[in-house]
């Protein structure tokens, strides 16, 4: 069935945002939006996200993925000044 519709400019950018990816069409977000939100098809919860925790050297908050990063900036700051020094005699 064809019909027209005027949607609040929020809907029409949500749904916009839906198709952005290319994977579906309007038509194909609208017709699942309007299904849900009428009770016809029930969304399926989504299965939460669960950490699994594991022993660790490191205090909580430090991230070993950033050590590397941090080697670079001392000794950064370590050439930096030695330069200052050298300069200075």
């Amino acid at each position: 069935m064809r019909t027209t519709l005027t949607l609040d400019p929020d809907v029409a950018e949500r749904l916009r945002q839906e198709t952005a990816s290319g994977r579906r069409s309007f038509k194909e977000v609208v017709n699942e939006r309007l299904r849900v939100g009428l009770g016809l098809v029930v969304e399926e919860p989504h299965t939460p996200y669960r950490v699994k925790p594991h022993a660790s050297p490191f205090q909580p908050g430090v991230d070993s993925g950033k050590l590397n990063q941090l080697v670079d900036e001392l000794e950064a700051g370590s050439a930096l000044g030695r330069m200052k020094r050298a300069s200075r005699k």
